[in-house]
């Protein structure tokens, strides 16, 4: 596979809005290829019978099961809230919107 042109790198440096020297022009062709080149060798070495993966191992849920238990009654939860309304906080309106 032939490298990527200094051209190359010049017209998607215009698509992007970029302006290069000419000396990153050169230089950026030089990465871009070792780029494409990596991601190459990873194509190569992905084969069918290797599942595709997000994760190198597996992941669990470590989250304890949604049981129902005593908790706190509203007026309890609300009884040291400097104000309180419907039996929820009140607190200062900050948008401006009722």
């Amino acid at each position: 596979m032939p490298g990527i042109t200094r051209e190359e790198v010049a017209h998607l440096a215009r698509l992007a809005r970029l302006e290069l020297k000419p000396e990153e022009l050169d230089h950026f062709a030089g990465q871009l290829d070792d780029i494409i080149g990596a991601v190459a060798r990873v194509s190569e070495v992905a084969d069918r019978d290797v599942p595709p993966t997000s994760h190198p191992l597996p992941l669990t849920n470590v989250m304890r099961p949604d049981e129902v238990r005593p908790s706190l009654t509203p007026e309890q939860a609300l009884s040291g809230a400097p104000a309180q309304e419907q039996q929820r906080f009140k607190v200062p309106q900050i948008l401006g919107e009722e």
